[in-house]
């Protein structure tokens, strides 16, 4: 089952346009209270000045990367923050946004197996095609956990999809490439967290 992962989508003057529900869930902030925002409202007195440095000159070359800095939740608490950030492009290569993506790296401690979490050319290279399907990806995530879809056994493709409004071929795809996995297993990894969770319950035997 994935962790959370936190997006934040901005505009090419680094002003927060969106962030998903695992970005309140990390951090505190909703969405209200960061829009027009930099993510830099993040950092606090123990964010390391290297890290700052390096993420500011990347955005301004424009490259993507992967950093690991100090980060502070809205209550105030330090939490260690994994991240990779992308600049995104429009057709005539002007930059148009930038997206990150964010684990509590207290919480996940290696990232090699999320494909959000690597660097990849979609983002810095595409239209706002791929943030689109960053968005579906997570309304996807966000509903089998929300409405625990997971404990239906004949849950299927179709089923979800057109929940989302969106058609098998493409959601499919989605999840392939977000999740690292087929629909299929993607499903079955919440279903072996909720077993593991109720062996681990005292409560529950």
């Amino acid at each position: 089952m994935l962790p959370n992962i936190a997006v934040i989508l901005t505009d090419a003057q680094r002003k927060i346009l969106w962030v998903n529900d695992d970005f309140t869930e990390i951090t505190g902030y909703t969405l209200t209270e960061v829009i027009g925002k930099k993510p830099s409202l993040l950092q606090g007195p123990g964010s390391e000045q290297d890290a700052i440095n390096r993420i500011r000159r990347s955005l301004e070359h424009q490259i993507a990367f992967r950093e690991e800095i100090t980060n502070y939740r809205k209550n105030g608490e330090a939490y260690l923050c994994k991240l990779v950030i992308h600049p995104v492009f429009d057709r005539q290569q002007h930059l148009t946004n930038f997206i990150a993506f964010e684990v509590d790296g207290d919480v996940v401690k290696d990232v090699e197996d999320l494909p959000l979490l690597q660097l990849q050319e979609k983002y810095s290279s595409s239209s706002l095609k791929g943030l689109e399907e960053v968005k579906l990806f997570f309304k996807v995530k966000l509903l089998v956990e929300q409405e625990r879809l997971y404990l239906d056994p004949d849950l299927s493709l179709k089923e979800v999809a057109d929940r989302l409004h969106t058609n098998t071929k493409y959601l499919s795809q989605v999840v392939n490439h977000h999740a690292g996995c087929n629909f299929q297993h993607f499903i079955n990894s919440f279903r072996v967290k909720e077993v593991k969770e109720k062996i681990t319950d005292k409560n529950y035997h």
